[in-house]
């Protein structure tokens, strides 16, 4: 065999595996979870959907109607992992793609500069059951930060 076409199969397979090890230390994120707010509780549910993927789905429960607004996916495309949100009434709902930048066992962290707001997207692991989603950026010209914090219930 080529030594050139090995390289390529050695590398590409340690590339995935890595890329597999940062949703294995992702998996924490896996599950339903709920953000209570003075309206009501607003839900974030993750799956697996294999190696390489992740997704999810923010919604509300009104009566026994479910009602999405936005889906997400972190998944491995062009050889990077990304955090690509569809938001229900923008960005004429197609997806965006926001970077990671790290992707640890307490802490997800994706960026894209480029986007209008938010720029940066992260969840923080605060306890086994709990968590702390926020997006931040610029806004209007002026630094702008969401917190969401969320405890799982699934």
């Amino acid at each position: 065999m080529n030594k050139r076409i090995l390289l390529i199969i050695v590398g590409s397979f340690i590339f995935c595996n890595i890329f597999s090890q940062e949703l294995k230390t992702a998996k924490w994120l896996i599950g339903v979870w709920e953000n209570k707010t003075d309206r009501g509780s607003i839900y974030e549910e993750w799956i697996k959907i294999n190696d390489n993927e992740l997704a999810g789905k923010s919604y509300v429960l009104k009566g026994t109607d479910t009602i999405v607004f936005e889906t997400m996916r972190i998944v491995h495309e062009q050889e990077k992992v990304f955090y690509i949100p569809i938001v229900k009434g923008e960005n004429n709902d197609l997806p965006v793609y926001f970077n990671s930048k790290l992707i640890t066992g307490d802490k997800l962290i994706f960026e894209n500069p480029e986007h209008d707001f938010p720029q940066v997207i992260s969840y923080t692991r605060t306890g086994k059951k709990s968590l702390i989603a926020e997006i931040s950026g610029i806004n209007d010209g002026k630094e702008e930060r969401e917190s969401y914090p969320m405890r799982k219930i699934k």
